[in-house]
């Protein structure tokens, strides 16, 4: 279990702090096929799903904490239902943005409206293995069967993966030995499919390199003409990871890829010195995550939250980064 980051911490430092440690690790722990039973985060009394964004921030709590059942709600809900968390334990922070400069009623043409900008409302939530409570057997049962009576079999998410890939608009090349994406010509590259352990890891690389893709000049525009080893290239690989990972979640699959150490040391020195980095690229990740398999349920700009908490402090929305470039090698 990896301990913590300090309750005194800000939210945005908390999220920081707790990926550094995980990635110093010497592994990326969200690289995994999907298991045997494994279902989606939800909320444990009513199993909505956690949208946006979200299911990225859920994971990495599940990893510090080394738990399984994805499974969590509010201190609030907690209480309501008879439950309360464990002493001493820590929530996990997920974000709910809030819209600002909106007005409904406004009668001003669109194009003389203020820009729509978002700052993230933090929500603490709880994982049920830290929660107690006599009701709590009974509660989490009933959400187990649940899941597992929504679960679809290997052949049908696979399947499904094919045909969300195969729409995706970039054309796909089969050949040799590394997969990439090349902007210039706008087209992934990837190794055939027997080069592969297994189906699920072929579709999590085309999914890290669709969303290399996103990032096409045509479409949300970032910077990709960093080199290897450069602050561009590990943002925008870490954009694709985490991209990836949510591609994963949402077609059931995992994200079950090889680890690249040298990623690893690029993302921990670039968390290291620019920790304001990480909320972008959280969000630049599940913009490119919905372009691919939108998230129907999320009808807000910046990735909607599960609002079950008390969360009071906000991370406000930092820019994009803009323009285009050479071909990203994975």
């Amino acid at each position: 279990m990896v301990a913590l980051a300090s309750a005194a911490a800000s939210p945005s430092q908390t999220l920081v702090a707790n990926l550094i440690a995980l990635l110093q690790q010497g592994t990326a722990p969200w690289r995994q096929p999907w298991g045997e039973g494994q279902s989606q985060h939800v909320n444990l009394f009513t199993g909505r799903p956690y949208r946006g964004g979200n299911p990225l921030l859920l994971t990495l709590g599940q990893h510090q904490r080394g738990v399984s059942d994805p499974y969590w709600c509010g201190y609030g809900e907690a209480r309501r239902h008879g439950l309360m968390p464990r002493r001493g334990c820590k929530a996990v922070i997920i974000l709910k943005p809030v819209v600002l400069n909106e007005s409904n009623d406004s009668t001003d043409p669109p194009s003389d409206r203020p820009p729509r900008r978002a700052i993230f409302r933090t929500v603490p939530v709880f994982n049920v293995a830290d929660l107690v409570g006599n009701a709590l057997p009974s509660i989490l049962d009933q959400r187990r069967s649940a899941a597992a009576a929504q679960q679809r079999s290997t052949p049908e998410r696979l399947e499904r993966a094919e045909q969300v890939l195969n729409a995706w608009p970039v054309p796909c090349r089969h050949g040799g030995t590394q997969a990439a994406y090349d902007p210039a010509a706008d087209c992934i590259l990837l190794p055939c499919r027997d080069q592969f352990n297994n189906a699920a890891g072929y579709y999590a690389t085309w999914a890290h390199e669709a969303v290399h893709s996103t990032g096409h000049r045509s479409r949300l525009n970032r910077d990709m003409a960093g080199n290897f080893g450069s602050d561009q290239y590990a943002r925008e690989e870490l954009i694709a990871e985490l991209g990836a990972v949510l591609i994963g979640t949402r077609l059931e699959i995992g994200c079950d890829l090889s680890n690249h150490a040298a990623y690893l040391d690029h993302w921990i020195r670039l968390l290291k010195e620019q920790p304001g980095i990480l909320i972008p690229v959280l969000q630049q990740a599940r913009q490119s995550a919905d372009l691919i398999i939108p998230d129907h349920a999320s009808d807000d700009v910046a990735g909607q939250a599960q609002s079950t908490g008390d969360g009071r402090r906000t991370i406000r929305q930092e820019p994009q980064a803009v323009l285009t470039s050479n071909p990203i090698t994975d």
